[in-house]
Parts: C-alpha cells; sequence; structure tokens
C-alpha cells in the first residue's frame, strides 16, 4: 500500500537525436546572459561545445564560460562559480555535461543571491534557498546519476572531507533538459559503466525499503531489469543507439522522484559511496558498486521479503526447492555476476582506499533510518571492510 503523497515535476524534457533543436525554443524565455557551464574540455573535442554555442550566438546572447567542472565538485569551484554568475549577472546557467555538472549548477543557482556561504549554508546547516533562484538549463552529455529531472545537488568539501547531498525543492528543478543519447557514445567505456550502475543503484535505494505491494516497486522492476538487459548490449556495442537511448531514459526515470512517491526510502549505499568517495574523489558509481553487495548481503535478513522479490522478478530466480535465505542470496550473487560482466569495481581497494582510511571513512557516513536496518558505527566499519 502507498502513503499519502503529492506528485510534481517541473522540468521539461527534450529526448533524441534532434532534440538539441529545441534549444532555440527555450532560449528565448531568459535574458542574454548565459553562463555555459561545463566539464574538463570533452565536449570540445566531441563537437557538442560548437553546437551549443552556435545556437546561443544565433539567438543574441551573451556567454560566460564556467569550464573546469570536475567529476566530484567541491565547494571551491562552487565559489568560484558564483563569482562567475555573479559578474555575469547570469539570467541562465547552460550546464552541458553529465550529473556533475549538473549538480553543480543547481548549487550555483541557488546562492548568486545569497549572502552566506553556499556549503555552510545548504551543505552543512541544509537551508533551503530564501533568495532569487537563477534557472538552470542541461544539455546531457552522460546517463547516470538522473540530474538532469530532480532538485539534488552533490558537493564534496575537500578540506573536511565530506561528500554531501541536498535535495532542493522543484523550483530549483532544471527548467528544461536536453537529452541525446547520441552525446553519450564517446565517453570511455569506464564512465559508461559507472553511469550504469548509478541509475541501478538509484532504484534500489527506493525498491528496499518497504513490505507492501505497490506499483512503486512494479515500476522499479521493470527499470531494473532494463538497466540489465541494456547494459549488456552496451558493454558490447557502445554505439548501439537502442541500447544507449534506453539507458539514458531509465537514468532519469530512475531518479526523477516518481519511483519514491509514497514509501519511506534507504540510500545507505549512497551514504557510504559518497563518504569513501570524499577520501578517495573515486568515480561516484563505482564507489556505489565498491559497497553494495557488503552492505545489501548485511540487511538481507531484516528485508528478507523484498530481496526474495528482487531475486525472482528482476533476476528471474527459480524458487523451486530453496528456503527463501537461499532465494535471497542467489539474487544478490546473480546481481554480483552481472556486475563483473560490465565491469565495475567490486572493491574500494581498487578506488584507493585503505585500511587506515576506514575509521574517518565511518565518522564521514551519514546514518540513515528509511531501509530495513538502521546501521550502528561498528556495523559500518564491518560492512566498509568487508568492501575492501
Amino acid at each position: 500500500m502507498l502513503g499519502n503523497f503529492s506528485y510534481h515535476n517541473a522540468t521539461k524534457i527534450y529526448f533524441g537525436e534532434d532534440s538539441l533543436n529545441y534549444l532555440s525554443e527555450e532560449l528565448p524565455k531568459y535574458g542574454k546572459n548565459i553562463v555555459l557551464i561545463y566539464g574538463g574540455g570533452s565536449i570540445k573535442k566531441n563537437g557538442v561545445y560548437e553546437s551549443v554555442v552556435a545556437i546561443l550566438k544565433a539567438n543574441g546572447k551573451n556567454i560566460v564560460e564556467d569550464g573546469g567542472v570536475m567529476p566530484n565538485p567541491t565547494a571551491e569551484k562552487l565559489r568560484e562559480g558564483v563569482r562567475i554568475a555573479k559578474a555575469a549577472k547570469a539570467d541562465l546557467l547552460l550546464a552541458v555535461g553529465g550529473g556533475s555538472c549538473c549538480d553543480y549548477a543547481k548549487a550555483v543557482s541557488v546562492s548568486v543571491h545569497c549572502d552566506d556561504d553556499p556549503w555552510e549554508k545548504y551543505f552543512d546547516r541544509f537551508e533551503e534557498p530564501d533568495c532569487e533562484i537563477v534557472p538552470v538549463g542541461c544539455v546531457l552529455t552522460m546517463a547516470g546519476t538522473g540530474s538532469e529531472m530532480n532538485g539534488g545537488s552533490v558537493i564534496t568539501n575537500r578540506a573536511t572531507k565530506q561528500k554531501v547531498g541536498h535535495v532542493f525543492g522543484e523550483n530549483v528543478m532544471p527548467k528544461f533538459s536536453i537529452l541525446n543519447p547520441r552525446f553519450t557514445m564517446s565517453l570511455p567505456k569506464r564512465q559508461m559503466v559507472a553511469g550504469v550502475y548509478d541509475i541501478f543503484n538509484h532504484i534500489c535505494e527506493q525498491y528496499f525499503s518497504g513490505e507492501d505491494d505497490n506499483v512503486s516497486d512494479d515500476l522499479a522492476e521493470a527499470l531494473m531489469r532494463s538497466v540489465i538487459r541494456n547494459s549488456l548490449v552496451a558493454v558490447e556495442n557502445p554505439t548501439d543507439y537502442e541500447a544507449r537511448s534506453n539507458i539514458m531514459w531509465a537514468a532519469t526515470w530512475a531518479l526523477n522522484t516518481l519511483l519514491s512517491r509514497g514509501k519511506t526510502t534507504d540510500w545507505m549505499v549512497h551514504m557510504l559511496g559518497q563518504a569513501a568517495g570524499a577520501y578517495t574523489d573515486a568515480t561516484h558509481g563505482m564507489t556505489l558498486a565498491a559497497v553494495s553487495l557488503p552492505y545489501y548481503r548485511h540487511i538481507l535478513p531484516y528485508g528478507l521479503a523484498k530481496f526474495k522479490r528482487f531475486a525472482i522478478e528482476v533476476w528471474d530466480i527459480c524458487a523451486e526447492g530453496k528456503t527463501d535465505e537461499e532465494i535471497a542470496n542467489a539474487g544478490l550473487l546473480a546481481m554480483e555476476n552481472w556486475m563483473r560482466k560490465i565491469g565495475v569495481a567490486q572493491h574500494l581497494s581498487e578506488l584507493g582506499a585503505t585500511e587506515e582510511m576506514i575509521e574517518g571513512i565511518a565518522d564521514a557516513t551519514f546514518i540513515l533510518d528509511g531501509g530495513y536496518k538502521v546501521l550502528d558505527r561498528p556495523e559500518v566499519v564491518q560492512i566498509l571492510k568487508e568492501s575492501l
């Protein structure tokens, strides 16, 4: 049974090979000053930058660039972006890149007209915006985070070794997002599969909570099966348009807040993975992959019915002659085998984590209570050790 909820998503999506053409439909809604946000420069190699700039110029926009957004955007970079957007008198922040660029743009959007330090206000005190918000638009080049259709933003503070997310309200969601699967095809395989696992785990975080039969879990199972099927195709043939387009669309639906309606949700894999990422600066999807199986095996006895359902409905495990525990564990084994096939990290040590970091990572892990088991600190330490 679903609980009471409201649902509204403010983001308009343009999807497909011709989707960038619709940027010209959106631009007249905003003023002349556009801050163009992007990452390390890959969009200049694959032609996306040139195409976007041409459209901005054709629409008479003033372009101020804010490049160099790193995979785990930092508090220092956020403060720099606020200075750039203020000086530009930004009317629109246009993020062209992956989820990190989108996350970063949203963090800048709520900070440009705020006098407080953005890290302290939003990622330490977790306050909501009380100032004018600069609109955000996204041109997505990597599938994974779902940031193109939600209010989430994750920022890393290197000084304090914290990686913290803040989910803002619908007024911070991108006003529009442009999703062309072709733009994702120049990604290295490692980035592609990290995005795939990020998608899968977003679904798991919302699925592994509650015991009731509900529509949200039915949708989650269908999305997980789609991600599994299409990821195997994409690993073999990274230019398969059908597989890449299905992955990209699944990423958006995995975290546009629909699946979580009427449910509690877990998110402890993200808390563990983000804490590890703050220490290693490793790719987000890889940190999630490294901690997932130890965490799920730890909480399986407390959510046995759902893990059994996961095994049967997602992994097609035959239940005949098996106990519930055997069925549930067979599902996690099937998940592990899939993770190996697509090539995501299996251990935090692969990502640079060491035994000496464990206590610090544990200290940086936020404990949430929406899943099947509220962890205590010794359990966090044990899971992290098993993840090494």
